[in-house]
């Protein structure tokens, strides 16, 4: 796995067992992931009808034919990973083949849910916990951390022809896709529409609203054994901070924590776990 990824850091908290348990789920969920962004409508929708036959070879005992399921294969019964979470995640990558924008925030959940909190519920049996309240944070987080990529990927995704603004949220703050294009346009000079900031610091704060919810669901006696995933939603928190210091300029450049600041993150996090 690339240190490039904000997902390494965490990682190398873990015993080795488990490290690379999390490598083979995230290679996995990460190939299904790329299927629609790398492939035409048509392929993609043929691409994901072989990851879940692939899927299907995981977990029924057959021999998987891809890299990515033979690796996953020998953990699935050692973690006891849910199967209805991976089905999950397939079903919202294929939302991406025919839904490219959302009406309500609660059409976006389920999205979210998908693509995000269903990854979390594979990497929590992985992680280890005895309340079964750490799935709900682990739901919570995954929601916080989508809402996190969705605010800072806007430019990228209107690109692809994507809006995973909710189409209410327009409405409430009048403003436009076209808006959107005209400040990606006008990239370098700051975000110049007083509704385009307003729109966007209003998913900030909705994600802020999630990471809240994930830290209030924490079960005190599962906090160190989550410390990967606290770590993961550490990261995630601070490149919401950047985006909201940077007065919510997604389209100058694509925001990002820096090598030394993730491990410093990490480092931080560790320690509150363990002291």
């Amino acid at each position: 796995m690339s240190r490039d990824t904000n997902f390494y850091y965490s990682f190398l908290v873990l015993p080795r067992e488990k490290r690379r348990a999390i490598v083979a789920v995230w290679d996995f969920c990460r190939a299904v992931d790329d299927t629609v962004d790398e492939a035409g409508a048509g392929d993609a929708a043929a691409e994901l009808a072989r990851w879940r036959a692939e899927l299907a070879s995981c977990f029924d005992g057959s021999v998987p034919q891809t890299k990515q399921g033979r690796a996953l294969q020998p953990f699935i019964p050692q973690f006891r990973l849910p199967r209805p979470a991976f089905d999950a995640l397939i079903e919202g990558v294929e939302m991406d083949l025919h839904t490219h924008r959302y009406e309500t925030f609660a059409d976006l959940y389920q999205y979210c849910i998908r693509v995000a909190s269903a990854v979390g519920l594979i990497c929590v049996e992985i992680f280890g916990y005895r309340d079964p309240a750490s799935k709900q944070y682990a739901t919570d987080l995954g929601v916080a951390l989508q809402l996190t990529n969705i605010l800072r990927d806007v430019p990228e995704d209107l690109a692809r022809g994507r809006v995973y603004i909710p189409l209410e949220d327009f409405a409430r703050y009048k403003c436009s896709e076209e808006d959107l294009r005209v400040e990606a346009k006008r990239a370098g000079h700051g975000v110049q529409s007083e509704a385009v900031r307003r729109l966007l610091a209003f998913q900030a704060e909705r994600a802020r609203e999630y990471y809240r919810r994930a830290a209030a669901a924490l079960p005190r006696e599962d906090a160190r054994r989550l410390v990967a995933a606290r770590i993961m939603g550490a990261i995630y928190h601070a490149i919401l901070r950047r985006i909201e210091r940077a007065d919510y300029d997604v389209f100058t450049t694509r925001i990002r924590i820096p090598r030394p600041e993730r491990a410093l993150i990490a480092a931080r996090e560790w320690m509150k776990a363990v002291i």
